[in-house]
């Protein structure tokens, strides 16, 4: 508990120098214990000029989030899908974090494929290039496979070594933050900020054997098959292990390259509205969905489809909960706040004895705002802050399953802003929800799929890895965001929350001791 400490007041002194606090105030006042705790972490003796002189706030906050590691990297580049919150130079600069940060030599990359594929299989690999991409979890290397007598460029995703480790020493020292604020925020208990922190560290852990990512893509791409202008790459099970995972190249250009889509005459306009479209139908129709797309992830190849990639963080519903988000999303397109109050209630979302009106008039006061504008005329930030204010006034608690695809959304939003600023998310929507809805009421659609969830065995092939079904049953609770109670993973979060109780208390004692020792001295 000590190390956990450590590591997070270490964490803790990092942020500080980075002045990430001067950079926050611009959008939100922070409360008077943050200001205090950010000047105790960041001060120095070293003049401010001597640290600051080289790098912008936005080169200094990006330095100090890749120094921290997996997680706070990982926050970095949700922000940097949020240009109307934390604005547009800060944006790019923290866009480097999606997938430009240092790479490990490709000597132990080499070394890494040979341990885990074996010698044979690593002396059939032609062309081991150096790394691509790297960040923060694996790192990309381009090669060429021979299957089944053709040759083939495929992408080579390797694990960073011991990232495994250092991501749970952080994550464990961010638990313990998070309980912390827990113990002394009465208003916080309803965030279940530790089940959170919690699910995060079982996800990443998840998307940190990468055969399991493998068999993600593997069931993303059986979804998806028919989507038009949408398709998800091969993945190569021989050549594909816990740290290694091996799958089609890609010829095509990052989304984030707008310059050069526009002179290849790609029009980015329509792509914005594609990826939100996608990820709709994917999230309603399928309950499954990619939850890491950011900008680094999503390529426009040679024809113009829109290529995923990074399979390590999906996101899954259960059809109750496809039901409901439709329901909800399509009354706020509809204005409908009665409707969109009564699926609230009848979710579980609030309790049972919230007046359903008052609740409809609160939407309204959210909903309203937005219609009538572009997004970029809609302040993230001040938005964000009266979901929260709303959510609290009702005691509406936190719903692990659909943090995911709460965050995604955003994500997906963003992404697009930066490819047409006037996207509309709410205008993108109307057709996929207005169609899926039209289509779950025709008795004839609730037959096939009857026939759909009988055929789900057969439709599972045998010659696939038998992690294949592992990976289905751990995806199946964790990207849904519930830790069932009979699991390992609940016993896991139990014992976690024990040891926390545990450290707290003898802290107090110890600390009641030094008081009565001092009374006794002195």
């Amino acid at each position: 508990m000590i190390k956990k400490l450590f590591i997070l007041l270490k964490l803790g002194r990092k942020l500080a120098t980075s002045d990430a606090l001067t950079i926050a105030t611009k959008f939100n006042e922070p409360p008077l214990i943050i200001k205090i705790l950010y000047k105790t972490f960041g001060f120095s003796f070293k003049k401010n000029n001597e640290i600051k002189i080289n790098d912008n706030e936005g080169k200094r906050l990006s330095n100090s989030l890749q120094s921290m590691g997996t997680t706070f990297i990982k926050l970095g580049q949700f922000l940097a899908t949020r240009p109307d919150i934390i604005g547009d130079e800060l944006s790019k600069q923290l866009e480097t974090l999606q997938d430009k940060l240092p790479p490990f030599p490709l000597l132990e990359a080499k070394e890494m494929i040979k341990k885990d594929l074996g010698v044979e299989t690593f002396n059939s690999i032609i062309n081991l290039s150096e790394p691509v991409a790297a960040a923060s979890i694996a790192q990309v290397h381009k090669a060429q496979i021979n299957d089944n007598g053709i040759i083939k460029d495929v992408a080579i995703k390797i694990l960073r070594p011991n990232i495994k480790k250092i991501f749970n020493d952080e994550i464990d020292a961010l638990m313990l933050f998070a309980f912390l604020i827990e113990s002394t925020i009465n208003k916080a208990k309803r965030l279940k900020l530790i089940e959170v922190v919690f699910l995060l560290k079982e996800i990443t852990n998840l998307e940190m054997d990468l055969r399991f990512e493998a068999a993600a893509a593997n069931e993303y791409a059986e979804n998806t098959k028919n989507d038009a202008g949408f398709k998800v790459p091969k993945i190569y099970w021989n050549f594909t292990s816990e740290n290694v995972m091996t799958l089609d190249w890609i010829d095509g250009i990052s989304i984030r390259e707008t310059e050069e889509l526009t002179k290849r005459n790609i029009d980015t306009n329509k792509v914005a509205t594609d990826i939100i479209q996608h990820f709709l139908r994917q999230a309603v129709r399928d309950g499954f969905f990619h939850a890491d797309m950011h900008q680094g992830n999503i390529f426009i190849d040679n024809s113009g489809e829109i290529v995923p990639i990074d399979f390590g963080i999906m996101g899954r519903l259960d059809k109750l909960s496809k039901r409901f988000l439709a329901e909800i999303l399509f009354g706020f397109i509809q204005r409908d706040y009665k409707k969109v109050a009564e699926v609230h209630l009848k979710a579980g979302l609030v309790p049972k004895d919230v007046p359903v009106d008052d609740l409809a008039q609160a939407l309204r006061s959210i909903g309203e705002p937005i219609f009538g504008q572009t997004v970029k005329d809609i302040s993230g930030g001040k938005l964000l802050k009266q979901l929260f204010d709303v959510t609290e006034k009702f005691n509406m608690q936190t719903q692990p399953q659909l943090l995911m695809l709460q965050k995604t959304m955003v994500v997906v939003e963003g992404v697009a802003r930066k490819l047409n600023p006037n996207t509309n998310i709410w205008e993108t929507s109307k057709p996929v929800l207005e169609k899926w809805l039209n289509e779950t009421k025709d008795p004839l659609n609730a037959i096939n799929e009857t026939l759909k969830d009988s055929a789900e065995v057969i439709k599972r092939l045998p010659n696939l890895p038998e992690v294949m079904d592992k990976a289905n049953e751990a995806l199946g609770y964790l990207s849904s965001g519930q830790i069932p109670q009979n699991s390992n993973s609940y016993n896991e979060l139990n014992v976690k929350k024990s040891e926390m109780i545990t450290f707290r208390n003898q802290t107090i004692i110890g600390l009641l001791l030094l008081v009565i020792l001092g009374l006794l001295v002195f």
